[in-house]
Parts: structure tokens; C-alpha cells; sequence
């Protein structure tokens, strides 16, 4: 639905954009944010008015790592499932991965996941085109300009999208200019760690195993050789959830995003856990990379706050919980995530770890400015009305009764979050507020500004 006759003001808001924290109120007109100004009076009865009361406004986030399961795997998930549950926690836009059933490995399948999006996303989205061993002349055929990029499974991946043939490697790294966003896990490291735990406990190994199977080295060797290719080639390249400390020396702090051709990713949940929480967790925080121990989780918020880490996502990848219930080598990798992770974050505000501005630089501004995205992750007039309203001071506890994804668990459950997500807008559209979800879907395909 297009948003071209609505016009909403907000009244008293605290806006969180671009390294400081102002009030002024906001004036959204159809999909875009018409003015932005200390005082602004609505000028016909046409517009909404609503009065903020000194919450914060935050672009809307963006979320470059999502797995929302459709097609193939809807028993988990749905674009239209997890989308609800994402601008429910702020995210209005999101980049989802190619490890779908089918996989997302030629142009047909790519626009059929955009049309699938574009009848039931609540929230804006793109999607990361898959790499194998055998598809350059498909990635070739890509555009820029409508594609977020490429995916790349350089360990831990499903079906036939693991990239290991270094000669195939080297020819995608260094023809074409997408950014390249890569999985690092060595797998034969992987591989050799999981065969001598299954030696000593069958499969029923103990989930505290997960960080040594999937160990620092195996990350290490993976992000290391990736890092390496980029350089020899020039490639732009991503790469995503950072889990040990030892990767965050491989980056740079010392160059402004936009002229970075190496960038890094850390998600909540390697902020949040450590190797600790597995006693408690179990296997709904086994992730792939894994939870590392605490020493790690440190390092990691060292190099995010420091610049070494660009953006903070989710990689939401929910499974139904009996799936996840199963012994070790049964029960998959990953988690739920795109509903709390705002949340979860402005949590660590209220904690002293990090600034409301450096959630907004990490959540919604370097997204945008790395993958070039056009007219969002800012608060500024002339580009899309993706808002996200957020109320500091309004507790609230995780359970199942409001838990939004499809798999109807969240590791957060139980958590007491200090602040909740009170209105989302969607260009121009609003369509979270205050638990209830718009009728309407005001969603877009995502542009790039290549």
C-alpha cells in the first residue's frame, strides 16, 4: 500500500541521529520526512498528530543478516511471521539469506523471494543472492542497484553453498563489486573437532563442547584467509558475526566507513551470552559461530565501541523448539532474535555499556552507508519515514504470551527489559503501536546507491 495522502507529526521527541540526541518534533508526508524542526504546528486536520512526550525516535534499524525460512522451511518461519515480529523491535528493513529451500543460487529464485516479500513483508527488504562452487555466470548477471550483494558460506552451510574450491573463490572475490558478506569457519578444523567429540561422547555431546568444536581457530583461519583474498583481489568485503577476539585485530579502526573495503559484523547474541549461559541455555544458544567464553564477549564490545566492528545484526534463525531440543549433533544452529535485539541493546544502554548514539551509528546508520542503501538509516528530510519509537523507561518481561515469531521461543525468555519499541513506521506507515499492527503493509524493495 502506497502511503501518499497519510500525513503523521510528532510532537516532543528526543531524536537519536547522527551522533546527538535533539528535541524537535518530525513531520512524515506520504513516505518521507517532510521537516524536521524544534517546534513544528500541524497546518490542516488531515494530520496525526501524536504527542511523543520526550521518548526517543530512531531510524528505523536495519537488520543485514536475517534468515526468515521462506521458501522451503515455513514450519520455522515466514517472511511475513518474522517481518511482523521484526518492526515490532524497531527493525524496518532487513537483508535476508540465500540458505533457503530452494537456495537462492539463480535470478529466478532470487524474484521469486522478492515477490513472496513484496505480498506479505511488514518490513522493507532485500536479499543476498547465494554463491557456489558453480554459479559465477549467474553473479554476474546480477544488478547493484536492486541486489543487496553476495553471500558466501566459506564454512558451515547447507545443501551445496559451501564456496571451497580456492580457484572458484578467487574468481567471484575478484570479478565482481557487490559487497561479499562471508560465514568464516574453517571446516576441516570444524570437522576434525566434531569427529573426536563424537568419539569420546557419541551424540549426545555436552553443549559446553559447542565453542571448542567450533573453536577460535577455526574461526581465525577462516576470517584470516578471507581477509587476505579481499586484499589480493580488492573485493568489498563483509564479514558477518564476529564471535572471539582474536578476529577483531584482523580490522581497522583508522578509516571512515565509507571508504572501507574490509568491514565487520557482531550480532546481539555474541554480546549478550557467554560460553557461561550454556549451563542455563542449553541449546537454545547454540549458534554457529558459537558463544564464546567472556573474555571473548569483552573484546568484542572493545572493537564494536572502537570502530574495529561496523554494525551490529542479528542473524535470526529460528527453529520450532523441539528441533532445538534435540541431543548435540541433532539440534541445529541458531536462534530468534530480530524482536529483542533493539531492545536488547538499548538495555545495554541502561547498563553503561554503549550510548543511545553508537546503537543508532552500529543499528540503522552504517548498515545503510555500507551496503549503499538509498534515503534510510537516517533521520533526515527527504529520506524514507522508517522511525523507531522508543520508550526508556517502560518495563517489561519476555514470555510466551508475546513472544511474535513463528517458532514461539526467544533465549531472552524470562529476561526484564527497562525499554520497549511503542511505534514503528515503515515509509510513512504505522504500522506497530503499542501492540497492536496495522491492516496495511506500507514495505518497499530496498535501492542501492551503486
Amino acid at each position: 500500500m502506497t502511503t501518499t495522502s497519510l500525513k503523521t507529526l510528532l510532537k516532543n521527541a528526543r531524536i537519536v541521529n547522527e551522533g546527538k540526541i535533539s528535541e524537535g518534533d518530525i513531520l512524515i508526508e506520504g513516505a518521507y520526512i517532510k521537516e524536521i524542526s524544534s517546534s513544528i504546528s500541524a497546518k490542516s486536520p488531515e494530520v496525526t498528530t501524536i504527542d511523543l512526550e520526550g521518548k526517543c525516535v530512531f531510524p528505523g534499524a536495519i537488520d543485514d543478516q536475517v534468515h526468515f525460512r521462506e521458501p522451503g522451511l515455513t514450519h520455522k518461519a515466514t517472511i511475513a511471521t518474522e517481518s511482523r515480529a521484526a518492526v515490532a523491535g524497531g527493525i524496518t528493513s532487513f537483508i535476508e539469506m540465500p540458505n533457503t529451500v530452494p537456495q537462492t543460487t539463480t535470478i529466478e529464485k532470487l524474484e521469486e523471494k522478492f515477490d513472496i516479500a513484496a505480498a506479505t513483508s511488514f518490513a522493507n527488504y532485500s536479499f543476498m543472492f547465494g554463491g557456489t562452487n558453480d554459479n559465477l555466470d549467474e553473479i554476474l548477471k546480477l544488478d547493484a542497484k536492486t541486489v543487496a550483494g553476495l553471500k558466501l558460506f566459506l564454512g558451515s552451510s547447507t545443501g551445496n553453498m559451501l564456496v571451497d574450491d580456492p580457484e572458484v573463490l578467487e574468481k567471484i572475490f575478484a570479478s565482481t563489486h557487490l559487497p561479499i558478506s562471508v560465514h568464516c569457519e574453517d571446516e576441516t578444523t570444524i570437522r576434525q573437532n566434531l569427529q573426536a567429540h563424537i568419539n569420546k561422547y557419541g551424540d549426545d555431546i555436552p553443549i559446553e563442547c559447542h565453542p571448542i568444536i567450533r573453536s577460535e581457530e577455526a574461526c581465525y583461519l577462516s576470517s584470516s584467509k578471507a581477509i587476505e583474498l579481499a586484499k589480493k583481489t580488492g573485493a568489498r568485503l563483509h564479514v558477518f558475526h564476529l564471535s572471539t577476539g582474536k578476529e577483531t585485530n584482523l580490522f581497522d579502526n583508522k578509516t571512515a566507513l565509507k571508504d572501507k573495503k574490509i568491514t565487520a559484523e557482531v550480532c546481539v547474541h555474541h554480546l549478550w551470552f557467554s560460553d557461561e549461559d550454556y549451563k542455563s541455555k542449553g541449546t537454545l544458544i547454540k549458534w554457529n559461530p558459537a558463544v564464546k567464553t567472556a573474555k571473548d564477549r569483552d573484546q568484542l564490545w572493545e572493537a564494536l565501541l572502537d570502530g574495529r566492528i561496523d554494525v551490529i545484526a542479528t542473524d535470526h534463525a529460528p527453529h520450532t523448539l523441539d528441533e532445538k531440543q534435540n541431543v548435540y549433533t541433532q539440534s541445529p544452529s541458531g536462534g530468534p532474535m530480530v524482536q529483542h535485539a533493539l531492545t536488547a541493546m538499548v538495555e545495554m544502554y541502561h547498563k553503561g555499556k554503549i550510548s543511545l548514539e553508537k546503537i543508532v551509528e552500529k543499528m540503522c546508520h552504517n548498515p545503510a552507508i555500507l551496503f549503499g542503501i538509498e534515503k534510510r538509516g537516517f533521520v533526515r528530510p527527504g529520506y524514507y519515514a522508517d522511525l523507531t519509537v522508543v520508550d526508556l523507561n517502560s518495563p517489561w518481561t519476555v514470555k510466551k504470551e508475546n513472544i511474535l515469531y513463528k517458532c514461539g521461543w526467544s533465549p531472552f525468555e524470562g529476561v526484564v527489559f527497562k525499554s520497549r519499541i511503542t511505534h514503528t513506521f515503515v515509509n510513512g506507515g504505522l504500522v506497530y503501536n503499542n501492540y497492536n499492527f496495522a491492516e496495511a503493509k506500507y514495505a518497499r524493495r530496498l535501492t542501492f546507491n551503486r
